[in-house]
């Protein structure tokens, strides 16, 4: 029996089987990163645990088998793949703790950095590192790869921000440098690792000018190879360890938690973009600035103008030639009066290089994202108008600043050269750090030849010619691994392979990485993006859109989907088995695909894999006479839906709610999930008795609101979904509260009560798009005649209802939240809100996140509670309509984490019934429509044996 029988025997003592993944397409979905290269895992494992991870590093040691970390696999350099063993973090590697009034950080390695930046918001504080990805990209990759990026420069990325680390080695030891017993403990065991890292650190400090070098080569970004300044920055062994790991891409060990100083959020920040007639004029210019007080100068070439030419905050391009060239530049202070004297120092030396374009800076921060947004734009203007079959490629060098006109002008010849005809450049300008950009195919000989014969030229020239640096902070992977001791010479590669072979004798640690003999392993194992369907095509699998993905933790992301998808396609193209390939597709692609499309708004070429799903699902929707049906007599469906719904409310009151939840677990599993689960929190059902309750409605005659205004009349639209489901035995239906509430503020309601009504969203997620189709146009032609051919403004109380009608033309269509907004809190009435002692937890639906409402609905939360709690892991409920109820384990998937993230708030609150559902099954609070915040916030007593309400209007 081979060591590998032998290794795999012994994981299966040790792990569960759910955590071993040996199924080809789960090794496939895993298979990719951003980078260009494809490497299939023989076994992915799944660790929860550091001991787990311990007993993991053992067994590899003892049977030679390597070893590959993975965080969010955004890396771009091939480091976060493998031929062997990869291992992915569970779900259990978030935990953090703020210290010093937010000035440190202790945090794991499985928490995404946009998430810390949120956490440390209320002390005005972020991390140092502030890569591109930090939407998507974990805290395990950032240190590991030594992440920079735009403001953060060379003095607050990861390495000069480390505190602490807690590590595991190659052996499975572990070592937690701010616990002293631990440090004590290592010393006794250790001491050889460490006198070894001592007397390197000496040997190097002896060694003048390869310290020189080391010093020299620091002064810029530089995460080429090992971060070697460690041996001559520090001369405690253990402070040379921990800051040898940084950058290290998990070949020396694993981070299981580090601990960081972090760097000040200044509150008042200014930007603007400055056009140069040439190249040169730009780059004399960013080192002018270099002694002003700018935060960040971003350069971009006049191919990269030209690619994002039709922004609307892009100055006008008719006077740009192929020599210009631009700077976003931005400024951050503490004050109002500091900023402005940032301001007029930048402009006064922007002055006298005579810029195309004047120096006009912006404070409005949606102006301000906008032309971030312009320069955030240009790797995906590369990736959407890339030619099917081909890959992007996003190569990253530093220059001395000195040498930056020089060294852009050479990357530009370079792309004529090669032919190159799509490349661009752009980058972080202070420090020197470019990106080039451009796509590249892989599929025969001469392709290869091309990038390789480039690749061997930009390398030659940055390293040899420019003294700069072939990886600034994008880490070294196996794309420059071949060329490391090209830029660092012999001496220091020599000594980088000396620190692997103390750290990893057996050469575990993601084999293959950083260092690497071989000297075409940047040329093998490359991606092959064949074309498979036109709304996915253009993916460069860059990983931006899986941080928000509900299926995340259960099943496949947007990445994983369409990366397994195209390998179907060219499976079936070549005549390969793939029935195997599409039994699993169907149930981790399709089934468990909430479809909600928020990885669209992550997805810098804006592909929307929630439509990809759903167009699928079109061509395999088998009862389309039966959805028809259904969508022709769609009142007597509700009607159904009311009849099942009421006895199975009324078998939970017989045998407990509680309990009939468990036993449709049990139904549930046993049928092979073919019958619905029935959630406990449901709320009740909406009938013409419980109507009767409440005599405030506003169907009831008599009742003259306050300063009644017979002008002001809204067109209130109830979903199908609150029409049959809605309230609690102490709440109103939302049916009865919302006109309710706006007859008290003076409006004349008009309720849209046409029973046959649906917006379409059911029928298109099952990919029924025509009959979808017609019941949106039904819907449009009703809410037009109830709102005087679309002069009256419409309320609807469902957010998922409204994306799916917000493009009907002639209609003023409105959200709960921004209609509470314009309407309540912004109204020149002077309605007086006034906010609930609670501390309260507000869901933000994925429909409200794709209509770019997702500051107003804070607002409004504000403005009625204290305190507001959104839970920063939770992007979508994973409800998805009924796949609660079919698909529960979606549900409870995305919301594991919910429960901690809102264990001291009273209540929830939302904008979707089936949303609210699966929130309250797995939070332990209720969540409750925003409508019934809104009403206490106003005054408005909402239980059942309330008679009376009075609004108060200030004065």
């Amino acid at each position: 029996m081979n060591n590998w029988n032998v290794f795999t025997q012994q994981l299966a003592s040790i792990f569960s089987k759910e955590q071993l993944i040996t199924d080809e397409v789960l090794h496939y979905a895993y298979s990719t990163d951003a980078s260009c290269y494809r490497l299939l895992p023989k076994l992915i494992v799944h660790v929860n645990h550091e001991h787990e991870i311990s007993q993991l590093l053992q067994l590899a040691n003892q049977y030679q088998v390597g070893i590959t970390f993975r965080a969010a696999g955004t890396s771009l350099s091939g480091q976060a793949i493998t031929d062997s063993v990869l291992v992915v973090l569970g779900p259990d590697w978030n935990n953090y703790r703020i210290e010093q009034e937010g000035t440190v950080i202790q945090v794991q390695p499985g928490v995404i950095g946009a998430h810390v930046n949120r956490l440390l918001q209320p002390w005005q504080r972020k991390l140092g590192p502030d890569p591109a990805s930090i939407n998507s990209c974990k805290i395990g990759g950032i240190v590991a790869n030594n992440a920079s990026g735009m403001c953060c420069g060379v003095a607050a990325n990861s390495y000069h921000t480390l505190r602490h680390m807690r590590l595991m080695l190659a052996d499975g030891t572990i070592l937690d440098t701010a616990d002293n017993n631990s440090i004590k403990a290592f010393k006794q065991h250790h001491q050889p690792l460490l006198d070894k890292l001592q007397q390197l650190s000496q040997q190097t400090h002896a060694d003048a000018s390869l310290s020189k070098r080391i010093r020299h080569k620091y002064r810029l970004k530089n995460t080429t190879g090992y971060a070697i300044n460690a041996l001559i920055d520090f001369t405690d062994p253990i402070e040379i360890l921990i800051h040898l790991l940084v950058g290290s891409e998990g070949t020396l060990g694993f981070i299981s938690s580090v601990t960081l100083n972090t760097i000040k959020d200044y509150p008042y920040k200014a930007a603007t973009l400055v056009v140069f007639p040439t190249l040169v004029d730009a780059c004399q210019a960013v080192e002018t600035l270099q002694t002003m007080p700018v935060a960040a100068v971003e350069l971009m070439d006049s191919r990269s103008l030209h690619a994002v030419a039709t922004h609307s905050a892009m100055p006008g391009t008719q006077s740009l030639s192929p020599q210009s060239a631009a700077i976003l530049i931005e400024t951050q202070t503490d004050s109002e009066a500091q900023l402005n004297q940032s301001i007029k120092i930048i402009e006064q030396c922007l002055s006298h290089f005579q810029p195309l374009t004047p120096a006009r800076f912006t404070t409005d921060k949606d102006n301000i994202d906008q032309l971030w947004a312009i320069r955030k734009g240009l790797f995906p203007a590369v990736g959407a108008q890339r030619k099917p079959g081909s890959t992007v490629i996003i190569e990253d060098v530093a220059f001395p600043i000195e040498h930056l006109a020089a060294g852009v002008q050479y990357i530009q010849h370079l792309f004529t050269k090669f032919g190159y005809s799509d490349g661009i450049i752009f980058g972080h300008a202070l420090a020197g750090n470019v990106h080039f950009v451009f796509s590249q195919r892989f599929d025969n000989a001469q392709h290869t030849q091309q990038y390789q014969q480039f690749m061997e030229e930009v390398c030659k020239g940055v390293a040899l010619q420019f003294g700069g640096s072939l990886k600034a902070e994008h880490g070294t992977g196996r794309n420059i691994a071949p060329f490391v001791e090209l830029e660092w010479g012999s001496t220091a590669y020599q000594l980088m392979k000396t620190i692997k072979q103390i750290f990893d004798p057996n050469h575990i640690l993601n084999p293959g990485v950083l260092l690497n003999d071989n000297p075409h392993v940047h040329l093998e194992n490359f991606k092959i993006m064949s074309s498979s369907h036109p709304l996915i095509d253009t993916c460069i699998e860059c990983g931006f859109c899986e941080a928000v993905c509900p299926s995340k933790n259960l099943s496949f992301t947007p990445r994983q989907r369409i990366a397994v998808w195209r390998e179907i396609t060219r499976r079936q193209q070549h005549k390969e088995p793939v029935k195997h390939w599409l039994q699993q597709f169907h149930y981790y692609g399709n089934q468990t695909c909430a479809a909600t499309g928020l990885c669209a708004n992550r997805c810098p070429v804006n592909i929307n894999t929630g439509e990809f799903i759903r167009s699928l699902r079109q061509q395999q929707a088998k009862h389309a006479r039966l959805a028809q049906w259904t969508a022709n007599h769609f009142d007597l469906c509700l009607t159904g839906i009311k009849m099942g719904l009421k006895l199975a409310e009324w078998s939970g009151q017989w045998v407990g709610r509680v309990r009939q939840y468990h036993l449709s677990q049990t139904l549930h599993n046993l049928s092979g999930k073919r019958l619905p689960l029935w959630p406990s929190t449901l709320p009740l059902v909406v009938t013409q008795q419980c109507l009767k309750k409440y005599p405030r409605s506003s169907t009831q005659k008599g009742i003259t609101p306050k300063k009644f205004d017979p002008s002001k009349t809204i067109v209130y639209w109830p979903s199908c979904v609150t029409k049959v489901i809605s309230g609690t035995k102490s709440l109103p239906p939302l049916t009865m509260l919302i006109p309710d509430i706006l007859m008290q503020l003076g409006f004349n309601v008009l309720t849209v009560d046409e029973k046959a009504l649906c917006c379409g969203q059911p029928y298109l997620s099952k990919g029924y798009k025509t009959i979808a189709e017609q019941k949106r146009q039904q819907l449009h032609d009703t809410l037009f005649l109830y709102s005087n051919n679309g002069k009256w403004p419409i309320l609807a109380d469902t957010s998922p209802c409204l994306l799916q009608t917000k493009n009907s033309s002639h209609l003023t269509l409105y959200e709960p939240f921004n209609f509470c907004l314009k309407y309540i809190v912004n109204s020149n009435k002077g309605y007086l809100l006034t906010p609930i002692k609670e501390q309260i937890a507000l869901h933000i639906t994925c429909s409200t996140h794709r209509m770019g409402l997702t500051l107003q609905a804070q607002q409004l939360a504000e403005h009625c509670a204290q305190k507001v709690i959104i839970p920063p892991d939770i992007s979508c409920c994973g409800f998805a309509g009924d796949k609660g109820f079919n698909f529960p384990e979606l549900n409870a998937s995305a919301l594991a984490t919910l429960k901690s993230q809102v264990a001291n708030c009273s209540r929830g609150f939302s904008t979707s019934i089936t949303c609210e559902t699966g929130l309250s099954l797995h939070s332990g609070i209720p969540y409750q429509s925003i409508f019934y915040l809104v009403a206490e916030a106003l005054g408005i007593n909402t239980r059942t044996d309330a008679n009376k309400n009075i609004v108060e209007e200030g004065k």
